[in-house]
C-alpha cells in the first residue's frame, strides 16, 4: 500500500468513526507517520477535486465519499496480497480459527455490521502472514484465504476502519462484492447525515 493511501485511510476514519471533519497536514504526518510532503503530495488531488478545503493552518474535509471513491480507484489490492491458500472448512471455521487480525471485504463487513448482504467464500485479512500458514498451510484448490500486507498505520486500529473495508471490496471481482459495496454506501450514507 502506498504511503499517501495512509494518508487517505486517516481522513475518512477521522471522517465517518470519529465525526471529525477538521484536520492538519502535521496531524496527519504523526498519525501515518509519513512526511508532510507526503502529506501534502496526498491532499493535492483531494484539493484539485474539491473535496476538501485548505485554510491557513488546516483543512476541512468536504466531501468524504468522493475521497472514498477516489482512493478506492486508485487501490491496487492484489499487490498487498502476500500468502493465499485453499482450505475445506466452512468459512466461519476459518473465521473462528484465525490468529489475532484485522479482517477487511466480506468478513470485515459482517464482524462491523452483521449479517452480510450476500454469502462469500473468501476471506481476507491483515495479519500475520507465518501464524496463517501454520494454521492454514498451503493446500491445492481455489483460494479461499488471503493475507493482505499490512502497513504500521494500519496495526493502530483495533477494527479495520469502514474506508478500508471499502476500498478492498472495490477491488475485489466478485459478483456479490458489488452487493456489500451498495449496501456498504447505504450504511456511510447514514453516517455522513447525522
Amino acid at each position: 500500500m502506498k504511503k499517501i493511501e495512509r494518508v487517505y485511510r486517516e481522513i475518512l476514519f477521522q471522517a465517518f468513526e470519529k465525526e471529525n471533519r477538521e484536520l492538519t497536514q502535521k496531524f496527519l504526518s504523526n498519525k501515518c507517520e509519513v512526511s508532510i510532503g507526503n502529506v501534502n503530495y496526498a491532499l493535492k488531488p483531494l484539493e484539485n477535486m474539491n473535496t476538501i478545503e485548505k485554510k491557513a493552518k488546516k483543512f476541512l474535509i468536504i466531501d468524504p465519499k468522493k475521497i472514498l471513491i477516489y482512493w478506492a480507484s486508485i487501490r491496487n489490492l492484489s499487490k498487498d496480497v502476500i500468502y493465499e491458500t485453499h482450505s475445506d472448512k466452512p468459512l466461519r471455521e476459518i473465521e473462528n480459527e484465525m490468529p489475532p487480525c484485522l479482517f477487511t471485504a466480506y468478513s470485515g463487513y459482517k464482524f462491523k455490521w452483521g449479517e452480510p448482504p450476500a454469502d462469500y467464500s473468501e476471506i481476507y485479512v491483515y495479519t500475520d502472514e507465518e501464524e496463517v500458514k501454520r494454521r492454514f498451510p498451503p493446500q491445492k484448490g481455489k483460494a479461499n484465504i488471503f493475507v493482505l500486507k499490512r502497513d504500521d498505520h494500519l496495526t493502530k486500529f483495533k477494527e479495520t476502519p469502514v474506508a478500508q473495508i471499502y476500498v478492498d471490496l472495490w477491488n475485489l471481482p466478485s459478483w456479490y462484492a458489488r452487493e456489500f459495496i451498495k449496501s456498504m454506501e447505504e450504511k456511510i450514507d447514514g453516517i455522513l447525515e447525522r
